[in-house]
């Protein structure tokens, strides 16, 4: 399956059009619902990298300490969703889909061991789209837009 075949169904905008930084496919979304009744409100932060790859991690609420230098991209399934600031600055043209595949999570994450496991998936927002994303708050109250850090 192609990226684009996976991401077809996945909602790429708000209801005014406004582009989501970080949305998911409705099998994702699915597994996000059994996640969240098995144990609780949970939070996603992506991965940068070392012992879990580029994973989207998804932990308990409580379980994972946002930080000062962390961004909120958004919500999927009612679940925030963060990633490091200097990771946006990389990642800042990209909208994120969040995928579930068939193997291994991350070693602390919630879909470790369930024989699934949450992808990132991604595309390059054009030009009209980069025009009409909303600015992004840090936790320490920031604000980040796509021109902040070029």
């Amino acid at each position: 399956m192609t990226d684009d075949e996976a991401i077809g169904d996945a909602l790429l905008a708000a209801p005014d059009g406004t582009p989501l930084r970080v949305t998911a496919t409705p099998a994702a979304l699915a597994f996000l619902a059994e996640l969240v009744a098995r144990h609780g409100p949970v939070l996603f932060h992506q991965s940068g990298g070392c012992c879990d790859g580029s994973a989207p991690m998804c932990w308990p609420e409580g379980d994972f300490v946002v930080g000062d230098e962390d961004i909120r991209l958004g919500e999927i399934g009612g679940a925030p969703f963060h990633m490091s600031r200097a990771q946006f600055d990389y990642w800042k043209h990209t909208q994120l889909i969040i995928d579930v595949i068939p193997g291994m999570g991350g070693m602390f994450s919630l879909d470790n061991g369930t024989g699934r496991r949450f992808l990132t998936r991604s595309r390059l927002f054009d030009d009209a789209e980069l025009a009409r994303l909303s600015p992004l708050r840090g936790s320490g109250g920031r604000v980040r837009t796509n021109s902040s850090a070029s």
